[in-house]
């Protein structure tokens, strides 16, 4: 059986590629199709698979492939994948697009509908400057059609969280078996020391609502430290005194803050979240707001906390309750819990739901 592997871009190592890595794992002669694709990245993280790419590969490349979105679908239906008895598309962006061999079984693992031009449509617009607003008005309407139209070219969804099941239903009118994605976990280790700040981490954007964990930090004179790319100058003009922006950095100190610090604030709406399961996997607790994927992953009371409001004065009411009870949190029994969430349960899940939908097609794993 030949298969093919459907990934949106290849650029970086993200919850996403780490699904795509994972299953080539499980199919070590898969070919991979992505619309973009950097060579270190393949050579480090995919060697021994032929990577093939679109059209965008030579007239933007990973430096200007976020631009190209309004080219993207074309570019997925240019790719051949009439010699593919198995396509499994990785989706967040436009993946799903690719058009297969009738007789063939198209599997999408879905991250999420791309939600960009979905339910925080709104939210990237308020963010985006003149140029890209104008850009999202104009293409985002078409986006949205072959978006809907082209769920019909997938076979089997599957889900990454219950949260993400949801969008496709609404969106796509489509049901999803639910499989979490895989969580290094194991890469993460417990501390002997606690440090006294809170921690934010990851890719800053505007639906990750950063700003609601500095108002809180700022209003409570608590130290929080922020890891990660694409800080605004209008973030960093909210910081207080007791608010440090570090930029990214490796993962080795990555770690090191993930497994000293007080806990893990995430103010945001993940689909799913690996970074609270990398945190918890260090012992720590999360402190979240109450939607998403954060419902899925922390266990209220024994891993972290939730809050009710996606506001600065309900998270603070939760630091405080947080802080009152210094001892109620076992840093064994978090990462216990984090641990159920390891590669190899991916692996065992995402490849008992493939062969189910093969023997349904009538086809041999």
């Amino acid at each position: 059986m030949k298969v093919a592997l459907v990934h949106y871009w290849l650029v970086n190592m993200r919850g996403g590629e780490r699904v795509l890595r994972a299953l080539c794992d499980l199919y070590p002669q898969a070919d991979i199709f992505a619309l973009v694709a950097d060579a270190d990245v393949v050579k480090e993280h995919f060697p021994g698979h032929t990577v093939k790419t679109s059209f965008l590969q030579k007239i933007g490349g990973k430096k200007h492939y976020q631009k190209m979105l309004p080219l993207m679908p074309h570019a997925l239906e240019s790719f051949d994948l009439t010699g593919y008895d198995l396509v499994i598309s990785s989706e967040s962006g436009p993946a799903k697009g690719v058009v297969t061999r009738p007789d063939s079984l198209h599997v999408c693992y879905c991250h999420s509908p791309m939600r960009y031009i979905w339910d925080l449509f709104p939210q990237y617009y308020a963010a985006s400057g003149k140029v890209a607003r104008l850009a999202l008005s104009l293409f985002a309407p078409g986006l949205r059609q072959w978006d809907v139209t082209t769920s019909a070219r997938v076979d089997h969804f599957v889900a990454n969280s219950t949260f993400v099941a949801q969008r496709i239903k609404k969106f796509y009118r489509r049901d999803s078996d639910i499989v979490f994605p895989p969580v290094g976990v194991k890469r993460f280790d417990i501390s002997p020391d606690v440090d006294d700040y809170y921690l934010c981490a990851g890719q800053i954007t505007p639906y990750k609502k950063i700003e609601v964990a500095i108002e809180a930090c700022n209003k409570l004179g608590r130290r929080l430290i922020i890891v990660g790319d694409g800080a605004t100058k209008a973030l960093k003009d909210l910081a207080g005194p007791t608010i440090e922006f570090t930029g990214p950095v490796p993962h080795a100190r990555l770690k090191d803050y993930m497994a000293r610090c007080r806990a893990l604030l995430f103010p945001g709406v993940e689909d799913f979240g690996i970074l609270p399961l990398e945190v918890m996997a260090s012992g720590r607790p999360v402190i979240a707001y109450g939607r998403g994927g954060a419902l899925e992953t922390i266990k209220d009371g024994v891993t972290g906390a939730f809050f009710a409001e996606q506001s600065a004065a309900s998270l603070s009411e939760a630091i405080l309750a947080f802080e009152a009870e210094p001892t109620r949190f076992d840093p064994e029994s978090i990462r216990a819990h984090a641990l159920t969430f390891d590669e190899e349960v991916f692996k065992a899940r995402i490849s008992a739901v493939i062969s189910t939908a093969l023997r349904e097609r009538g086809l041999s794993a």
